[in-house]
């Protein structure tokens, strides 16, 4: 009998033969005729983080919007519309008549006119200025600037969320297509698999059982692979739809994802409270409460206004008669009237039903509900701030675990199909091994785009990210 030594011996020089063997029988491909010359593909454009948001910031239509609602709020900041510059109107009528007239005076013949003409002509021009409602005129000035400054936030507010969508859209295609290349590699792996499999089952070394399932994991990951090109197909046309773009336009990712470490707290929540937009919306909010409150306050003042106008008025009727000593004949009369007027008007509000007081109540109400509203935007923020950057450091933490573990599974990969290939290890160690790899892939860029969404919420939350970008 031979020694357990000895036998091992021959049991490895065996394997060391059977596989060169099997090397020098690999079937080789046959080479196909080419009946037809194959279609030239042309590689999609490269498309870089910086283009995606140059196109989104001039194209994006929520950010045109707000664009188009701060022009009108930009407008709407004048002295005319605070009511603080004088109104003037001119007014023209002109009047045409054909009159039948008869006229009888005691037992004298009548005096009868047919068709007599006459026209009229009137203009004026009126001027109406407000000099004093009880401030309110500036009041009103001082509501349409901070409207504006609302709606300049409104702007800031859509424009930081569609860089934080565009950014986090962007790198959804990065992270789909990493995917589509660990798929892609797997599949290779899983074709060295079958290549040495079916070298085995020539040789007489496997089963045949051992090709079939090689094939039927193989034709697994290609499903896989099939599906995620509808998800990356997927994420490209919300990217597009973020550009204002055709859904049907390619590009390949240029950017990779890079998260940036060490992101400090206190510096995050001090720029929120300086500088998040829905804060300053919700701070001009109770302002604008407040002047519409003194609005109120200044309609129970009296009005004093100054008028003046200038108006010329022209009569002529071709129909009249005219009484002389030699007796009466029909002739014409032309009035005409002109000149300036001027004058002050004065109105003081005395009784209204309370109504004045029940407004000025509800405004004040409503400014105590500005307030309200404002601290509770900051509370929100805080909380989603909060929330932001505990995920971000749980990613940091997991982040690091998976670019440790994807070394370790590469490494067990190219041992184990090294093991499969001299026979040492079996069809399902391989494919275990290579399951393992594949969802360390996928692990690994799942947690890379969570780590990057959870930096550039915390950015949105601190309107730091349209600065950086």
């Amino acid at each position: 009998m031979l020694s357990a030594a000895r036998f091992h011996f021959l049991f490895t020089s065996f394997l060391l033969l059977t596989s060169v063997a099997v090397a020098q029988q690999l079937p080789k491909p046959e080479a196909k005729p080419q009946t037809e010359k194959p279609a030239t593909v042309v590689p999609a454009p490269p498309l870089s983080l910086e283009d995606a948001l140059r196109l989104g910031l001039q194209s994006n239509y929520g950010i045109l919007l707000a664009q188009r609602d701060e022009e009108i709020a930009s407008n709407n900041v004048t002295r005319g519309n605070a009511g603080q510059l004088p109104v003037v109107n001119g007014n023209a009528l002109r009047t045409f008549n054909i009159n039948n007239s008869r006229q009888q005076l005691n037992e004298n013949d009548p005096r009868v006119v047919r068709g007599g003409r006459a026209n009229a002509l009137a203009a004026t021009a009126n001027l109406n200025w407000t000099i004093f409602d009880g401030l309110g005129m500036f009041v009103a000035l001082d509501r349409l600037r901070t409207l504006e400054q609302f709606q300049r936030e409104v702007t800031r507010t859509t424009v930081e969320q569609t860089v934080a969508d565009i950014t986090d859209a962007y790198y959804a295609v990065v992270r789909e297509s990493g995917k589509i290349k660990s798929l892609e590699e797997a599949l290779n792996i899983g074709q060295a698999r079958i290549d040495l499999t079916q070298a085995q089952v020539d040789v007489g070394l496997t089963a045949k059982v051992n090709l079939l399932t090689a094939q039927v994991d193989f034709n697994a990951d290609r499903s896989l692979l099939i599906q995620q090109q509808e998800l990356l197909a997927t994420a490209k046309i919300n990217l597009n739809n973020l550009l204002s773009r055709a859904p049907s336009v390619d590009f390949q990712p240029i950017d990779s994802i890079v998260v940036t470490r060490g992101l400090n707290h206190d510096a995050i929540v001090q720029a929120v409270r300086q500088r998040n937009p829905r804060l300053q919306q919700a701070r001009l909010n109770t302002d604008v409460a407040t002047y519409e409150r003194r609005l109120i306050r200044a309609s129970r003042y009296p009005t004093l206004a100054l008028t003046g106008s200038y108006g010329l008025t022209r009569n002529i009727n071709n129909a009249i008669f005219i009484n002389t000593p030699d007796g009466s004949f029909l002739g014409s009369n032309i009035n005409r009237v002109y000149g300036p007027g001027y004058g002050v008007t004065a109105s003081i509000p005395i009784f209204d039903g309370f109504n004045r007081t029940r407004l000025e109540q509800n405004a004040r109400v409503a400014e105590v509900q500005t307030r309200l509203e404002l601290d509770q935007t900051q509370l929100q923020l805080d909380t989603e701030l909060e929330q932001a950057y505990v995920r971000y450091q749980n990613r940091l933490q997991l982040l690091q675990l998976e670019e440790d573990n994807i070394k370790l599974a590469r490494q067990n990969v190219a041992i184990a199909l090294e093991r499969y290939r001299l026979g040492l290890l079996t069809p399902l160690d391989l494919r275990v091994a290579q399951r393992t790899q594949l969802d360390a892939e996928v692990r690994l860029l799942d947690i890379r785009y969570d780590a990057k969404q959870a930096e550039t919420a915390l950015r949105r939350l601190s309107s730091g990210l349209v600065q950086e970008q």
